[in-house]
């Protein structure tokens, strides 16, 4: 891997694979709106927004690669309209530069499903979020089937990590507990989920990155722990912070009828289907070419409880 690589969005994912690429010895633009009051040292920063295409075209224009870790606000409306027309862009720079794309993507394209997910499954037009996620995934497909662009996704179930606040393993379930608190979860915390570790998804990223162009034109599902139920998991946040676990929940069933007062679960009543029934992801495929020791469990959650523990001491 040689070059300057450029990483699109300094949330958690572009914060973790920022931090294994400057340790590489890489250099590293990061690239978003407003420069981020934490860029490392060694990192460069480039003014952009996805969703001007010029602005895109010329921060890559002295980057052999980019990583595409941004996010837009959960609403299914602002999905629908910006994550195709940001896609777009980025895979007309891939055109424009010859630059590689990695995009870190979720698992909404795939719908209702009731088996494990694998890469292969068909796109499904269902609802707003995997609709819009689907549109996206046909984009950069469609790109590197013709040869126009070098890309590849890396899809992830729901992750969380040490200062991921914006996650059912965040602010509100483990972040609660770390307050001497319950914590709040929607769907049931016995159904068995999958759950992906950020530096192991910023590991994936690196890990593509450094790969030939054979590993591009295709998704990865990332590797994670052994599946557990949501329960099993806030224990280990319970237990890192010498607490006794507490959960209130709210039965996906429940979410048509409270979506009527909050718009924010109005958005998650399409997306129940990912708690009211096992949620299984196959990362064979990538665990086969690259690696397959995710972290576990028992380390990962207690650094991220003890994450925010360690947040709320600064906080006094």
């Amino acid at each position: 891997m040689t070059g300057r690589i450029a990483i699109f969005g300094y949330g958690p994912v572009g914060r973790a694979t920022a931090g294994r690429l400057l340790a590489e010895g890489r250099e590293v633009i990061v690239a978003q709106r407003r420069a981020p009051p934490d860029l490392p040292k060694g990192a460069a920063f480039a003014p952009c927004d996805a969703l001007d295409g010029e602005t895109v075209v010329k921060t890559l224009r002295e980057s052999e690669q980019f990583v595409v870790a941004i996010g837009f606000p959960y609403v299914g409306a602002v999905w629908r309209d910006a994550w195709p027309r940001a896609i777009a862009n980025f895979v007309a720079a891939c055109k424009a530069t010859g630059a590689r794309m990695v995009f870190i993507d979720n698992l909404y394209m795939y719908g209702p499903q009731t088996a494990p997910l694998v890469e292969t499954m068909p796109l499904a037009d269902y609802g707003w979020k995997p609709a819009a996620r689907s549109g996206t995934t046909r984009i950069w497909m469609d790109a590197a089937a013709a040869g126009e662009a070098r890309a590849a996704a890396l899809r992830a179930p729901d992750f969380y990590g040490p200062g991921v606040g914006q996650s059912y393993l965040g602010d509100t379930s483990i972040g609660k507990l770390a307050r001497g608190k319950p914590a709040v979860f929607v769907g049931s915390p016995d159904v068995l989920h999958d759950y992906a570790y950020v530096p192991d998804i910023a590991r994936a990223a690196t890990t593509l990155l450094a790969a030939p162009d054979s590993a591009f034109g295709q998704a990865w599902h990332i590797p994670h722990a052994p599946t557990r139920t949501t329960r099993d998991i806030l224990r280990i946040a319970a237990e890192a912070l010498g607490v006794k676990l507490r959960i209130s929940a709210m039965p996906a069933w429940m979410l048509g009828p409270s979506a009527m007062f909050s718009p924010f679960l109005r958005e998650l009543t399409e997306m129940r289907f990912q708690w009211d029934r096992p949620y299984h992801v196959d990362a064979s495929r990538f665990a086969s070419a690259f690696w397959s020791d995710a972290t576990p469990f028992e380390t990962g959650v207690r650094e991220t409880a003890l994450a925010f523990r360690a947040a709320l001491k600064t906080k006094r």
